[in-house]
């Protein structure tokens, strides 16, 4: 049993104006817990903010300056203590006194003349249940933080999973890695612009950004499952050639597929992934693949991706082609407004374009990128 030397025990402060009271108070129950003491409103306040707060406090009603009501009303209203029980002390018995002191916030009344047996036994009482409530909170605490400490480390999971298996692809392909961080960035700010767009309204939400952003880098995912001869040569494919490499957009849609089967469920950002994968090479007009949708019909990610995509590989640098500049990759979106590209994604491209310029200077491949993909076309 624990004892007031061993130091782990609980501490009361008793707050009364009559020594006397404080005497007695502190004779019941010294040898049971740590007594501390306030002859005022004003002190209990200063004692109960301290760093050593107590664990219970018995508090006389009728003080001058500060008395009990107003002291329990300002211990319940801070976050700091409202969670220190209160017990008030009085002579008054009425039914309305008792009132008033619990809705103050007291967990209870105990009248003067006070009764030692019930003084003990009410402090073991409320003493016992601050303990569980503690405990019940801590550990709360606890798992809320253990929560979102898995959260966390799931998301970096999906995070890194993603990138891994975009990369995979971009080491096949005629790419650079820095592909993948220019189109996440370009479909997110595309996002982000539409996002009070009457068109879109209540689809861009911060959650719905968030898994664009996760999902845009496996959009060309499905190169992985292209022959190198197709997929790495550097002049211009033949039409069956095409046709091969068209296929990219079902693979990649296949494999991801594949990928939630082994799960064995649905993964709310892969369902994303799925669309870009597979419908990025849509047009509005209906003259895309794989499937030939047009309109509305293709999925709004997939209308992202596919000015995104096209923008970056305009102005990318490729051992097979100079890069356009800013300007004349601008122009030809806006001629694809309507054709390639939905009009109010096509618009808000050109509204930004200049944080796309921006995004495309903070990725831009190096010399260094260049020549190892060169390297690459060569050995392929």
């Amino acid at each position: 049993m624990e004892t007031v030397e061993s130091g782990n025990v609980p501490t009361i402060l008793a707050v009364d104006d009559a020594p006397v009271n404080l005497s007695l108070i502190t004779g019941l129950l010294k040898s049971h817990y740590r007594v501390k003491v306030a002859n005022s409103g004003e002190k209990a306040l200063r004692i109960v903010h301290s760093d050593l707060p107590p664990d219970l406090v018995l508090l006389d009603v009728m003080m001058p300056d500060l008395d009990g009501i107003e002291v329990c009303r300002r211990l319940k209203a801070d976050p700091r203590t409202r969670h220190v029980p209160v017990i008030f002390l009085t002579a008054m018995s009425s039914s309305d006194d008792e009132r008033v002191g619990l809705e103050a916030g007291a967990v209870d009344y105990i009248t003067k003349p006070i009764s030692p047996p019930i003084l003990l036994a009410r402090v073991k009482t409320h003493l016992q249940m601050k303990a569980g409530q503690d405990f019940l909170k801590d550990k709360n605490a606890y798992l809320e933080n253990e929560v979102i400490r898995r959260t966390r480390e799931v998301q970096a999971i999906q995070d890194v999973t993603i990138f891994t298996m975009a990369s995979l692809a971009e080491t096949r392909d005629n790419e650079t890695g820095n592909h993948i961080r220019r189109t996440q960035h370009y479909v997110k700010a595309l996002a982000v612009k539409l996002r009070d767009h009457p068109r879109f309204a209540g689809y861009f939400t911060d959650h719905a950004i968030d898994l664009l952003f996760k999902s845009a880098p496996l959009h060309d995912i499905g190169k992985v499952g292209i022959p190198d001869k197709i997929l790495l040569k550097p002049g211009k494919l033949t039409p069956e050639e095409f046709e091969v490499m068209k296929t990219h957009t079902t693979l990649g849609r296949d494999a991801i597929e594949h990928a939630e089967r082994q799960l064995g469920t649905p993964v709310e950002f892969l369902k994303l992934a799925k669309e870009i994968a597979l419908s990025h090479q849509e047009k509005w007009d209906g003259s895309g693949y794989p499937e030939g949708l047009a309109g509305e019909a293709i999925p709004v990610s997939a209308r992202l991706m596919a000015v995104a995509d096209v923008y970056d590989a305009l102005i990318s640098r490729r051992v097979y082609k100079p890069p356009f500049t800013h300007e004349r990759a601008v122009e030809m979106i806006a001629e694809g407004r309507g054709r390639h590209f939905d009009p109010d994604i096509a618009d808000a491209f050109l509204e930004i374009r200049e944080e796309f310029r921006t995004i495309a200077l903070k990725f831009a491949d190096t010399d260094g990128d260049i020549a190892r993909q060169a390297e690459r076309l060569v050995e392929a």
